[in-house]
């Protein structure tokens, strides 16, 4: 899944520590990082924030739960 426009970084990480599966942030080179894992966190924060927004990352969900979760958080912020 392709995700634009975050806004609110610090919520959005907050929204993928209650989902029960892996969730991972595909790179440019192909290479995955778990989100769930603060250390990966903190990479993406350093790589791809400017401004406090994240322009377009994508992510791969392991759970279809964490899915609506993720699409609840995205559609309502």
């Amino acid at each position: 899944m392709k995700v634009k426009n975050i806004k609110e970084p610090k919520k959005f990480f907050e929204v993928l520590s209650k989902c029960k599966g892996t969730i991972e942030l595909v790179t440019s080179e192909g290479d995955r990082l778990n989100l769930k894992s603060k250390l990966s966190q903190y990479i993406a924060l350093t790589q791809m924030f400017k401004d406090a927004q994240i322009d377009e990352i994508e992510i791969v969900v392991s759970e279809p739960e964490d899915m609506g979760l993720l699409l609840d958080y995205l559609v309502r912020g």
